[in-house]
C-alpha cells in the first residue's frame, strides 16, 4: 500500500537531512511525499518596512513566492538525490503556523507519518530538541512523528528500543510504523521495561502478550532494568548498546512529559544523537 509522508521544511540543513533520511528509509517503498513550508506573514524585513507604501497583501505575495522558489530548489535537489520511480512529490506553502498547517495536511491528505528535523534555523545550539519538534511530538496526536537529529546519516538501525511500562494502552494500528520500520530495515525491536514491581501483574502480562502477538515474524526481545528512573534507564540502555533508534508511545501527560521535558532532554544525552519515533495512544 502506498505510504503518505509529510516532511516539513524551513530550508535548514537539519530539515534537508531529515528529508534525505526519509528518502533512504523508504527507498524501496511506494510513497507520496508532501514537502511543507510555512512562512510567517507577520515578519517584515528592514527593507520592506522602509519601503513606502508597503501593503500587507504585497508582503504576503512576496513571502509566498519566496517559499515557492525555495521549494523549487528543494525539488531540483531531490531530482539529483532520489532516483526511485516509486516516489511522488508534492510541494506545499502555507501562511499558517507550523502545527496547524501540519494538522491540516495530515487531515486532508490522510498522512501516515511525519518525518522532520529536531532543530530548525531559529533553535538554540544549546537545546537538544527545537520547539517545533517538541510541539509536533506533543500536539500531532493522529499521526506518528519521526524526528531526525542534525547530522544523522541514514543507516539501517541496528536496533529499535521500545520502552514500556506494560501498562500503556496500545493497539496494533498505533504501533504500525514501529512494526513497518522494523520490517523494511530488518531492525530488531528491544522492548525495555523499567521494573518497579517484583513481578508483572495480570494487566502487564496481558500487554506483554499483545506485544508478542503484534511483533510475530519480527526479531524482538524483552529487557528489564530496575531501581532507576525511566530517563536514566533509557539513557544507559541506549548508550551501552549504541542503539540507533528509540520508539515510544506518547501517552498524553505521562511519558512525554516525564522523559522529554526540557531539563531531562539535556540529561538523557541520546535524543540529540539518534532518531526518535513518537507514536500515540489514539484514545487521547
Amino acid at each position: 500500500m502506498k505510504k503518505k509522508i509529510l516532511i516539513p521544511t524551513d530550508f535548514s540543513r537539519n530539515a534537508w537531512g531529515a528529508m534525505c533520511y526519509a528518502l533512504e528509509l523508504f527507498k524501496n517503498e511506494e510513497c507520496d511525499m508532501y514537502v511543507l513550508n510555512c512562512y510567517d506573514i507577520n515578519e517584515y524585513t528592514a527593507e520592506e518596512l522602509a519601503s513606502s507604501p508597503f501593503s500587507r497583501g504585497n508582503h504576503r505575495q512576496v513571502l509566498l513566492e519566496k517559499s515557492e522558489n525555495e521549494l523549487k530548489k528543494i525539488s531540483q535537489r531531490i531530482t539529483f538525490r532520489d532516483e526511485s520511480p516509486e516516489h511522488n512529490y508534492f510541494y506545499l506553502s502555507s501562511e499558517k503556523d507550523l502545527i496547524p498547517a501540519m494538522k491540516d495536511v495530515i487531515e486532508k491528505k490522510d498522512i501516515d507519518l511525519v518525518v522532520m528535523g529536531t532543530k530548525g534555523k531559529t533553535d538554540s545550539l544549546n537545546v537538544a530538541f527545537g520547539s517545533n519538534a517538541v510541539m509536533a511530538m506533543e500536539k500531532i496526536r493522529n499521526c506518528p512523528v519521526l524526528a531526525i537529529p542534525p547530522g544523522t546519516l541514514f543507516t539501517e538501525p541496528n536496533e529499535i528500543v521500545f520502552p514500556t511500562s506494560f501498562r500503556t494502552h496500545f493497539k496494533r494500528r498505533e504501533l504500525q510504523y514501529l512494526i513497518e520500520i522494523a520490517r523494511i530495515t530488518n531492525a530488531p525491536i528491544r522492548v525495555l521495561h523499567v521494573r518497579q514491581e517484583l513481578e508483572l501483574d495480570e494487566v502487564q502480562e496481558n500487554y506483554k502478550a499483545l506485544l508478542e502477538e503484534y511483533f510475530e515474524g519480527l526479531d524482538y526481545s524483552f529487557h528489564t532494568l530496575e531501581n532507576t528512573s525511566i530517563d536514566v534507564a533509557l539513557r544507559l540502555f541506549v548508550q551501552s548498546r549504541d542503539s540507533e533508534m528509540i520508539a515510544f508511545i506518547n501517552k498524553k501527560h505521562t511519558f512525554f512529559n516525564t522523559v522529554f521535558n526540557q531539563p531531562l532532554v539535556k540529561k538523557i544525552g541520546v535524543d540529540s544523537e539518534i532518531p526518535l519515533l513518537a507514536m500515540h495512544d489514539l484514545r487521547n
